[in-house]
């Protein structure tokens, strides 16, 4: 993941030092589909056709990455044609980096329901939690957000994506397990962010079960968790953890 070298001052006491501190890379990335502006994010600038099919399935626009037709990505501009003629009608949407889209999710009739069998030992989601926590840039920058999606029926396989925003670490990691055909109902999301109604929401868009953190939830994520069926869990630190819903995946 990038980063760039930036001048600052550091001021101890009234000494003052000028010193060099490496920063996290922000960039902005303009999303058009089927020649129609869909929204412009602003994200950290690696994985951006991860970022892309992520996106587009979490927002409810593709179902698969068969949907897509073709993408070209070239600096700062993603043109995507999909396989049917999708209008958007969410133009010249700017989403900054410290939010998400998702924004039909005031409509409950909307709401996607997640169905899945999976069960999950607490061992498993406490083995994949120590995985975001080895992020380099992370501890290098302390300026990013890590996600991993778990395959529990191929355990050896793990998604990890990074991103200066929570969402669109998601969403780039949503983006990558779909690129590989992974079979979301058979996951489970572990991320170092607070999760708030907007990653809930895309979790069931994605048919994802089980959604962990070692942050905070919000109460609408909550609602929207039991609403659709997913399992939510919050402040998943050393043995403890908070499961707000459906916990009867949880053993």
């Amino acid at each position: 993941m990038k980063s760039v070298l930036k001048d600052y001052i550091r001021f101890e006491g009234d000494a003052s030092t000028k010193l060099k501190d490496e920063v996290a890379k922000e960039t902005a990335l303009a999303i058009y589909v089927n020649g129609r502006h869909f929204t412009t994010s602003m994200m950290s600038p690696q994985m951006k056709k991860e970022f892309v099919l992520g996106n587009l399935l979490s927002e409810g626009v593709i179902k698969s990455a068969e949907d897509v037709e073709s993408m070209r990505i070239r600096d700062d501009i993603a043109k995507v044609i999909t396989k049917n003629p999708v209008k958007v009608f969410a133009a010249k949407r700017v989403i900054v980096s410290g939010c998400g889209g998702a924004s039909g999710f005031l409509d409950e009739s909307k709401l996607t329901k997640v169905d899945s069998n999976l069960k999950l030992d607490r061992k498993t989601l406490f083995e994949g939690m120590k995985n975001i926590l080895r992020s380099e840039l992370y501890k290098r920058t302390g300026g990013t957000h890590t996600c991993a999606i778990l395959d529990v029926s191929k355990m050896e396989r793990i998604y990890i994506a990074e991103d200066i925003g929570r969402h669109n670490a998601l969403d780039k990691v949503i983006g990558y397990a779909l690129a590989e055909e992974c079979h979301f109902p058979d996951t489970f999301v572990v991320c170092t962010g607070r999760i708030s109604s907007e990653m809930a929401l895309k979790c069931s868009i994605a048919k994802i079960p089980i959604v962990a953190s070692i942050g905070a939830v919000t109460s609408l994520a909550v609602d929207i968790a039991n609403k659709t069926g997913i399992t939510l869990i919050g402040f998943v630190r050393g043995r403890r953890m908070n499961i707000y819903s459906n916990e009867q995946r949880i053993r």
